[in-house]
Formats: structure tokens, C-alpha cells, sequence
């Protein structure tokens, strides 16, 4: 017997307008933080899919291969160049490319099924740049996006092959620097909760956030499409290895996991599914209910406790979507 593809049917409702949701409400993440149960907790953490797979892992793979391949020695950066600038820039570019190229061309092909807006992206609309919003899309990214990522990563190999920054060898601190490994997803989503805040004040979602939420139905693409002054916001969690002590390989996880993760988080979509039957989970319908009420839901779906602590958390019911749009009536910048 053949097969069969998924039905998103079987795994959430449709409304009359075709938008898709998945069964139940979305649940506070990490579960199990209060009361305080490490053992759940910890198998939360490494199950799947979970806080690490499949995602990620991959970011992490990522990074490790582009560490030890395509990245000049530190004795290389401790002169800046153009050089070894330049090639930073065309491997991140690359990178890019090639990762979120893939799920753009991917999800072309699955049409509509597990996706939450049925609708298109948009290829006729002058709130976008060249009036398209994968082109929009890409110039954010290409122009903005990783020139500014790059630039980052530069800085902080030069300043640690310089000793400028705080160095821990790797090979006499392995404990210290697994660890540290360890915690950047989560060094990362606190950060990230701050920043995004921070990217909401008024005058700061006029000038520059607005640029990111123009994607309502988000895309592949809309990850890093963000004006130049969020991408300075948004990348800089790097900083912090300026600061503690730290190993390259660590700060260019930082980095990497920043550049690489939007992707999956915009797809637009639940799951990637194949004809045989699998899946794999690609959406993020926490953030995705933030680009349609923009009130709610700043930090990622794995740590959506800040949310509900600071009383920002939309479950995805009718009744926080009354409650955020009440907020949004007060947000004139939103409007």
C-alpha cells in the first residue's frame, strides 16, 4: 500500500477565509519551568521535535562545519583585510542562499496544505520595494542582512585574534566552553525577547521594525528582511563574547544560530511533508500569530514562558485575539 500524504486536515481547522490552524492552543514553553521538574524539563528539551530537534541542531552542524572548513585561521584576522573581509561575506552569502533558497523553492511546491495564510506572497504590492515582496525580501537580506552579519563576525575573530576580547582555549576549558556552547539557543531567545521589545517602542517600529512587519504572511525570506538599525539590534547578542570569556566558535554560533534560525520560523507553513508520508515541523504559529496581531508573542516559540510571565502570551484563542486587538487600538504606530 502506497503512502499517503499528510492531510493538514487531520491536524488543525480551516476558517472561512482558508486560514489554517492547528488544533488545541499553543502551549507555554518550556513546560514543566514552574514548578520546577528538571527531569521533564530536560527530556522537553531533547525530544522530538523539541527545543533542540530538529532545528537546532542543524543551526549548530551549521556552524561547526563552517567553523572548520570555510573560516580563515585567527592568525589570518588578525589583520583586517579585504581579502579574507570579502570571502567572510560571500560564504555567509552563500550560506544563505542555499538554506533559505531551499525552503522558498520547497514550499512552492506544496501549494497551500499545512500553510496558515492561503494567500500568495504578495507580487503586486507597492508597500513592498520594487512593489514585490520576495524581492523586498531578498534586498533586506542580501544588502542588509548579512553586510551587517558579516561585519559582526569580523570584528569578533579580529578582536579575539588580537586578544582584545576575553579568550578561553577550547582544548584546557573544554567543560567551561561545551556549556557556553550549550546555552547560546538560550542566551539567544532572551536576548531576542529584549531586542523585540525594544523594536516595538514607537518611534523605533515607525523607522525601522515596520519594515519586517510588512510581512503579515510571512515567507523563507521574511526572516531577515529588516531595516539596517533592527539588523545593528538584532545581531548584536554577539556582543556578549566581548564581554565574558569565550571561544570563536562559540560567538560564531551566536551569530550563525541568529542568521540561519528566522528561516524555518517564517516559513508560513506547519510542516514540510513528503509523499512518504513524513514531515518535518518547519512553522512557528506562536510568531506567525505576532506578524498578524503585532501585540503579543515577542519571544520564540521555544521560550513563550517570558511571554506569559510579562503577560504578553497569545495561546492562538479567540479570546487573546480580543485582548490583543484591544491593545492595538491604543498603538497608533501599529495602525
Amino acid at each position: 500500500m502506497k503512502d499517503e500524504i499528510l492531510k493538514d486536515e487531520d491536524y488543525g481547522t480551516r476558517d472561512k477565509r482558508g486560514h489554517w490552524k492547528p488544533f488545541g492552543t499553543i502551549a507555554v514553553n518550556p513546560p514543566h519551568v514552574y514548578p520546577f521538574k528538571p527531569i521533564k524539563l530536560l527530556k522537553h528539551i531533547f525530544s522530538y521535535p523539541g527545543m533542540f530537534f530538529p532545528w537546532t541542531v542543524v543551526f549548530a552542524l551549521i556552524t561547526i562545519a563552517t567553523y572548520f572548513f570555510l573560516t580563515p585561521s585567527l592568525e589570518t584576522m588578525k589583520t583586517l583585510e579585504v581579502g579574507w573581509i570579502a570571502f567572510i561575506f560571500f560564504r555567509n552569502s552563500a550560506i544563505i542562499l542555499v538554506w533559505t533558497g531551499f525552503f522558498h523553492l520547497r514550499f512552492k511546491n506544496q501549494g497551500v496544505s499545512f500553510k496558515y495564510n492561503p494567500k500568495p506572497i504578495e507580487t503586486n504590492n507597492s508597500k513592498f520595494l520594487f512593489n514585490d515582496q520576495t524581492k523586498d525580501n531578498l534586498f533586506y537580506t542580501f544588502c542588509s542582512a548579512i553586510p551587517l552579519w558579516t561585519a559582526y563576525e569580523v570584528i569578533t575573530f579580529w578582536a579575539f585574534a588580537n586578544q582584545i576580547i576575553p579568550y578561553v582555549s577550547w582544548e584546557i576549558y573544554p567543560i567551561y566552553c561545551c556549556v557556553l556552547f550549550f546555552l547560546i539557543p538560550f542566551i539567544r531567545d532572551a536576548h531576542f525577547y529584549l531586542a523585540h521589545r525594544l523594536l516595538h517602542w514607537g518611534p523605533l517600529y515607525r523607522i525601522a521594525h515596520k519594515v519586517h512587519h510588512r510581512n503579515t504572511n510571512t515567507g523563507p525570506w521574511s526572516g531577515m528582511s529588516m531595516h539596517p538599525i533592527e539588523h545593528i539590534i538584532y545581531f548584536s547578542g554577539i556582543l556578549i563574547h566581548w564581554i565574558i570569556p569565550s571561544h570563536p566558535l562559540v560567538a560564531m554560533y551566536h551569530v550563525f544560530h541568529a542568521g540561519v534560525a528566522p528561516t524555518p520560523g517564517h516559513t508560513g507553513y506547519e510542516k514540510m511533508i513528503f509523499k512518504n508520508g513524513s514531515s518535518i515541523p518547519t512553522g512557528d504559529y506562536m510568531h506567525y500569530i505576532h506578524h498578524k496581531y503585532f501585540e503579543c508573542n515577542y519571544s520564540g516559540g521555544n521560550t513563550s514562558f517570558i511571554d506569559k510571565l510579562m503577560g504578553t502570551f497569545h495561546n492562538g484563542s479567540e479570546e487573546d485575539t480580543k485582548v490583543v486587538m484591544a491593545r492595538i487600538k491604543d498603538k497608533a504606530h501599529y495602525l
